[in-house]
């Protein structure tokens, strides 16, 4: 059976991901995993799921809802403004015409997420706003994009006023993308929680499981690869396990708690 690793998750720049993941080729060949094949995964969950996973990157929320086997190798630190060690927040994104608005200032205003099943672009806002509802609603309208760069631009085209989009993708498209940010300004962020987790099979050995967080301890700690690192703005990695992710299992676990229209439409997207 061919292990497979990806890194799918802030690929905003792929030619800076295959760094990446070549960098890591030697790394774990060095520790003698090797003879495993990059994917580009069409179906994240299938792919998270599968027995040959050796190693990638998800949400905290499917890690806490879907993936009940996933084991969890760690989690990156990343050089942004909201991160902070191994955790990150989202920024509360609206049109530079609200900077001097608060998100309880959205009251009956449309909201734009990413999907359901991200934890950055839904859940952490779904959270923001459960104090804040008023007869059971908050937002007037909910729009599911597919992704937080499909959110961006419902931001500029004004099919939406406000959105929860992760710190790290807000800094990675200020690097590549900056017209996505073009006539938008943060009012604020949500709560901090642990980052997004870097995972492998539940079959996975101790012993290759001790072997991939050598390589990614080494990958951000020694001089050689910290060109690599430095362009997906990686800058450590702490070795996670489930249990620090219990704050988003407690996070998302009050499903009803938000006040999001009762209309909502449904999706799957897996983004971020």
């Amino acid at each position: 059976m061919t292990q497979l690793l990806s890194l799918p998750m802030y690929d905003v720049q792929p030619a800076d991901t295959r760094l990446l993941v070549d960098a890591l080729r030697q790394l774990l060949e060095q520790g003698g995993i090797d003879g495993w094949h990059y994917a580009e995964p069409s179906d994240r969950l299938a792919h998270w799921k599968a027995p040959s996973l050796l190693l990638s990157q998800t949400c905290g929320y499917p890690l806490c809802a879907l993936l009940p086997e996933a084991q969890v190798v760690g989690t990156f630190h990343y050089d942004a403004q909201g991160c902070s060690g191994y955790r990150y927040r989202s920024r509360l994104v609206v049109r530079e015409a609200d900077a001097a608005k608060r998100l309880v200032d959205f009251a009956g205003r449309r909201v734009v997420c990413n999907s359901e099943d991200s934890l950055s672009g839904f859940h952490t806002l779904r959270a923001e706003i459960a104090a804040l509802q008023q007869n059971g609603r908050f937002f007037s309208s909910l729009l599911f994009s597919g992704g937080h760069r499909q959110s961006l631009l419902a931001l500029q085209d004004n099919v939406a006023d406000v959105a929860a989009i992760d710190a790290v993708s807000w800094a990675l498209f200020s690097r590549h993308q900056p017209t996505l940010l073009q006539g938008l300004t943060t009012i604020g962020y949500t709560a901090e929680l642990p980052g997004l987790p870097l995972i492998t099979a539940s079959g996975t050995s101790v012993a290759t499981l001790r072997k991939l967080r050598q390589a990614l301890a080494r990958l951000v700690s020694e001089p050689q690869w910290r060109e690599v690192c430095a362009r997906l703005l990686i800058c450590g990695f702490t070795a996670t396990n489930r249990e620090d992710y219990q704050p988003v299992s407690v996070l998302v676990a009050p499903t009803s708690a938000a006040a999001f229209p009762a209309d909502k439409p449904s999706s799957s997207h897996l983004a971020l």
